[in-house]
């Protein structure tokens, strides 16, 4: 493998040429529907003020950049300490994260159940409650996916979200995390959910009712076109907007975002995006990926090229960024106050040079969103892949041992990786349960994956 330096960090990124022209990072999505009404494509205030986009449902003035309150801050804990029944979200850093987001034009905030061990939504309704309710929309879902499919589960986890969220209305709301007609059938209709949910709508306690989607293309195509949906939520990014083959670890689909997006732009349902940088994957990108930016713009983060390339179609709404600390915040800001759109030149180079670089060095599609969680044998799954993809990345994957820069990369790899992940909770503890692999929305084949990585780690600390 080519030696090459280290990929750098988004932090470092805003330290070396300053948070006012780096780029960004975001992750999901949803939009709003009305077959009267065309969306413009941008609406940009002055310089250094955040874009915003008309929902044409509501009329609402949404901000371009949407915080998604998946990866909060949390207090700092023992190394290796693991306490997922305890509400340790770091309440204070959250309330500065979300002021600073306010003040500076952000006013769109997604959350869910599932989110931060159980506890996002209440996070999320003590730092907004804080704030004049006319200054945000915050959106939530129905995360019926786990526990019984039974009216009752779903009311009171609904009723939850307003106790938790300190409010008496939702602005969006949407079914979590759907992929097949079995499981929304299961989900929503033979037990009446979905019913239940239009007619609080038009009680007026849901303001906005959509669906996000993670599965099967004619599922998709049919419940786009099936019921009357306020937004739709999609994974899109410059990997999957032309090709539906590009998830590693075993996920793969022929669902690619091109054909999502335009299915939803003919039925002018209004776009959110979620995955734009794949759970920070694409803020990291291959040093030859980095490359090849930089001889495009100098100083352009990786991260700002695939926030900028999502931004940049006509019917997306707000594109949801989880941010957990003040300078990826900062950052994503600045990207879209006001968004520079991209050129179509720029656009290609993207979806053909950038996308041909990543699937030839891929990473496990892994966004950290945590719904693996917690293993029964207490595995850190998401850590274990973020580690793989960042030395993926930054070129300390000891793969060639003729390389001069083996050893270097084989050390790089092996102690970082006990660094990150106590060696209690490596690869090589799984079993092959499964528990975990209905659960991943990206349809990793987590256990193969662990598998790979455990035998890849015990050729490395064989060899002295």
């Amino acid at each position: 493998m080519d030696n090459k330096p280290d990929c750098i960090s988004r932090r470092d990124f805003i330290k070396i040429i300053g948070a006012g022209t780096a780029g960004a990072a975001i992750a999901a999505g949803m939009g709003g529907c009305d077959s009267q009404k065309k969306l413009p494509l941008f609406e940009e205030g002055p310089s250094g003020q955040m874009t915003y986009r008309t929902d044409p449902r509501s009329g609402n003035k949404m901000s371009l950049l949407g915080f998604g309150m998946m990866r909060l801050p949390l207090i700092q804990r023992r190394r290796g300490e693991s306490l997922p029944d305890v509400n340790d979200i770091d309440q204070e850093a959250v309330n500065e994260l979300v002021d600073y987001a306010i003040e500076h034009g952000v006013n769109v905030f997604h959350t869910a159940p599932m989110y931060g061990k159980g506890f996002s939504e209440t996070a999320t309704g003590e730092a907004l409650s804080r704030h004049p309710r006319d200054k945000y929309y915050v959106a939530t879902c129905l995360s019926s996916q786990r526990g019984p499919r039974t009216m009752e589960h779903a009311v009171s986890m609904y009723n939850n979200s307003f106790e938790y969220l300190k409010t008496d209305y939702i602005d969006y709301y949407f079914l979590h995390n759907l992929g097949s007609f079995e499981a929304f059938k299961s989900r929503f209709l033979d037990n009446g959910v979905l019913d239940f949910l239009f007619k609080e709508k038009e009680a007026g306690r849901i303001r906005n009712l959509g669906w996000s989607f993670h599965g099967e293309g004619d599922f998709f195509e049919w419940m786009a076109k099936e019921y009357p949906w306020d937004f739709t939520m999609i994974n899109l990014n410059y990997l999957n907007w032309s090709r539906g083959d590009w998830r590693a670890g075993g996920g793969v689909t022929d669902v690619i975002a091109q054909w999502m997006y335009e299915v939803l732009a003919e039925r002018n349902i209004p776009v959110w995006i979620m995955g734009p940088l794949m759970g920070g994957i694409l803020a990291r990108v291959h040093h030859k990926a980095r490359e090849l930016m930089m001889q495009y713009d100098q100083n352009a983060s990786p991260a700002s090229w695939g926030l900028r390339f999502a931004a940049s179609l006509p019917n997306v709404v707000t594109v949801l960024s989880g941010m957990t600390f003040m300078d990826h915040l900062k950052e994503n800001i600045s990207t879209y106050s006001p968004l520079v759109p991209l050129r179509e030149e720029e656009k290609n180079i993207l979806v053909e040079q950038i996308s041909q670089i990543a699937h030839q060095y891929r990473n496990i599609n892994c966004t950290r969103c945590q719904y693996c969680t917690p293993c029964p044998y207490g595995i850190d799954i998401p850590g274990i892949f973020t580690h793989y993809n960042r030395c993926m990345n930054e070129g300390n994957y000891p793969e060639d041992r003729q390389s001069e820069d083996y050893r270097r990369a084989r050390r790089a790899f092996l102690i970082g990786m006990d660094r990150s992940v106590p060696a209690l909770r490596q690869a090589n503890r799984c079993i092959n349960c499964r528990l975990c692999v209905p659960n991943c929305p990206q349809r990793i084949n987590i256990p193969q994956e662990m598998r790979r990585i455990d035998k890849f780690i015990e050729v490395l600390r064989q060899e002295t």
